[in-house]
């Protein structure tokens, strides 16, 4: 099974991935993401827009998954974000055409709180370090709340171990327990956030 977790940025995907990732055995985390950044880097500056626009980007994503889900037994967890209905279907689609289970889930949560979190996540600087997240905010909101993207998941209040219950709960898969303590779950969230902080 692919489990695809899209929202806006700041909408909760990274951390939901990882405590999903923590409490299912045998899952595997695969970020798009990196996929985009290494195009990125083998462009001239000049030319690094949106990689998503990239058909390579949509190729690359496919094989991939294509590939992981293929070959590897366990849950294979994939936070992105696409709001472009053309490449939902070139990745999500074609994925479901190859055969493969996945489950769609688009993290929601109202402007405000997306907000809130990309401040928190903002280094000091506020939503100035943010600002193409920001920039995107209104647009992946109204995109996602389609039916083409469903099942819809509101975050606003539920903390990320209900998040990831309530997608395991949809899925039919089992999670262990979450026994974190507050403080424990604070710093987890807090090392997820720093070990993806992105300086390019």
């Amino acid at each position: 099974m692919i489990i695809w977790l899209n929202g806006p940025f700041g909408g909760g995907k990274t951390q939901t991935a990882h405590e999903l990732l923590r409490r299912l055995p045998g899952s595997v985390l695969c970020d798009p993401e990196h996929i985009g950044f290494g195009l990125h880097r083998t462009l001239p500056p000049a030319l690094r827009g949106d990689f998503q626009d990239l058909p390579a980007w949509r190729r690359g994503v496919f094989e991939v998954l294509d590939l992981a889900a293929t070959h590897h037994p366990g849950v294979v967890l994939v936070p992105m974000t696409v709001t472009d209905p053309r490449y939902f279907a070139e990745t999500v689609g074609r994925l479901r055409e190859r055969g493969h289970e996945l489950r769609h889930f688009a993290l929601l949560a109202e402007r405000a709180t997306v907000l809130r979190r990309l401040r928190e996540r903002g280094l000091g600087r506020g939503l100035k370090r943010e600002s193409f997240a920001v920039s995107r905010l209104d647009g992946a909101l109204e995109a996602l709340r389609a039916p083409e993207f469903a099942e819809h998941l509101w975050t606003d209040r539920l903390p990320v171990s209900g998040v990831a219950d309530r997608i395991a709960a949809s899925a039919g898969l089992t999670l262990t327990p979450d026994t974190d303590g507050p403080l424990r779950g604070r710093l987890r969230r807090a090392l997820v956030g720093v070990r993806h902080i992105r300086f390019d």
